[in-house]
């Protein structure tokens, strides 16, 4: 294998930071860096720069782009991300950073390069079937069969915004699994039932046994836990994996999820196993590596 496809440039570009990893053809990561979203340049600009720079002498062959929104896969383009700077988005195309980096470029929803990198190299390697969860300030997943990312022309799998309680619904209530089983939502109702407490200081209060915070929490990841089962359904994969920052309180959320797979999903659910991502928060960085078999495009 030559030089210049055994390494692939991994952005990770979120609303708070852009990071960027040199990635090996294994998924490790040799070298990365992470920069503030600079919010007020008029271009992204600094995603050219820490490509740049993680690469050094390193000829890549290729690069991939996680971005936290909706990705045309037609034209490699971005079609919907509230978070980062909107003057970007006419900027955010295949054809934008090709000409301006020398190599091939590719888009992922971020969710979608966290599943890969999570089937390919972390906890559902060597599995067929693979669901990844991200729980955290919002919820996403991404769906993996037979090695090949499920999408269609527009990025998919957002069970985040399903809708799971109707009558909420009709009252222009919360009623997605975000708005329901999300950390944002758990902060919510903490609050709404008298406690200070926030993230991880709630979750402590949780794992000490609190009533009180139990009852919420159970509530939360109950919500997260039907969105789960609701992909089940239609995949009825063999492991779930699940990441984000509320999700590696996996000791926690897997007795919720087991339960309500139990109690509402598919007869073979108790084959599905329940486990937190073995990369952390690098899913989406390794996932670079294998992003190109993926999606069919080798």
């Amino acid at each position: 294998m030559t030089e210049a496809i055994d390494h692939t440039v991994a952005i990770d570009l979120g609303g708070t930071n852009v990071r960027a990893a040199r990635v090996a053809a294994d998924g490790t990561i040799e070298d990365r860096i992470q920069r503030p979203t600079p919010h007020h340049h008029p271009e992204p600009t600094i995603i050219l720069e820490m490509m740049s720079e993680v690469m050094g002498l390193f000829t890549p062959g290729r690069a991939v782009i996680g971005l936290p929104g909706v990705v045309n896969h037609e034209d490699e383009s971005l079609a919907q991300a509230p978070n980062i700077p909107q003057p970007w988005i006419p900027s955010l195309t295949e054809q934008w950073f090709e000409q301006r980096c020398g190599y091939e470029v590719s888009f992922a929803n971020d969710a979608d390069l966290a599943a890969v990198g999570e089937a390919a190299f972390g906890a559902g390697r060597g599995r067929r079937d693979v669901v990844y969860v991200t729980i955290s300030t919002g919820i996403g997943a991404g769906i993996v069969v037979g090695g090949t990312l499920v999408r269609g022309r527009l990025s998919g799998g957002e069970i985040g915004h399903t809708v799971i309680d109707a009558t909420a619904a009709s009252r222009g209530e919360p009623c997605t699994v975000e708005e329901l089983g999300s950390g944002t939502a758990m902060n919510r109702e903490a609050r709404r039932a008298g406690f200070s407490e926030q993230g991880r200081e709630f979750v402590e209060l949780v794992r000490i046994g609190n009533p009180e915070a139990l009852e919420v929490f159970d509530r939360v990841i109950g919500a997260a836990a039907l969105g789960i089962t609701n992909l089940s359904w239609l995949v009825l994969p063999q492991v779930v994996v699940i990441g984000g920052g509320l999700g590696r309180n996996i000791d926690l959320i897997r007795p919720v999820v087991d339960r309500v797979l139990a109690a509402h999903g598919p007869e073979a659910s108790a084959s599905i196993e329940i486990t937190v991502a073995g990369l952390g928060d690098d899913a989406a960085l390794a996932g670079a590596a294998a992003w190109w078999p993926a999606v069919g495009r080798e």
